[in-house]
C-alpha cells in the first residue's frame, strides 16, 4: 500500500468521523433546546463542548494545520467556564425559588 492510497483512506475516513460527530452535535442541540430539566441541558452544552472540541481536533490531523491545536485549547477554555457559570446560574435559580416555596408554606409571602 503506498503512502497516497493511505493518506487517501485516512483522509476519507476523517471526513466520516467528521459526519458522524455533527449528527451527535445536532441530536445534542436539540436535548439543550428540549430540555426537560435544566440540568439535562447543561449536560448537553457540555457535550456539544466536547464534540466541537474532537472536530477541530479530527480537522487538526486530517489538515496538518498546528494553529487548530491552540484554537482547540481555547474552546476547552471557553466551554469550560460558559458550564461552570451556567451551573452557577442554575444553583442560584434553584435556590431562589426554593426560599420562595419556604416561605409561601411558611404563611411569610
Amino acid at each position: 500500500m503506498s503512502m497516497e492510497a493511505f493518506f487517501e483512506t485516512y483522509g476519507t475516513f476523517a471526513t466520516v468521523v467528521l459526519i458522524v460527530l455533527g449528527i451527535i452535535a445536532i441530536l445534542c442541540l436539540l436535548r439543550a433546546i428540549l430540555g426537560p430539566t435544566p440540568a439535562d441541558r447543561i449536560v448537553a452544552i457540555n457535550m456539544l463542548g466536547t464534540l466541537t472540541m474532537s472536530m477541530i481536533a479530527v480537522l487538526l490531523v486530517k489538515l496538518r494545520e498546528g494553529y487548530l491545536a491552540d484554537i482547540c485549547l481555547i474552546y476547552a477554555l471557553i466551554s469550560f467556564l460558559a458550564v461552570i457559570v451556567l451551573c452557577k446560574v442554575y444553583v442560584g435559580a434553584y435556590l431562589t425559588r426554593k426560599k420562595i416555596k419556604e416561605a409561601r408554606k411558611n404563611g411569610n409571602a
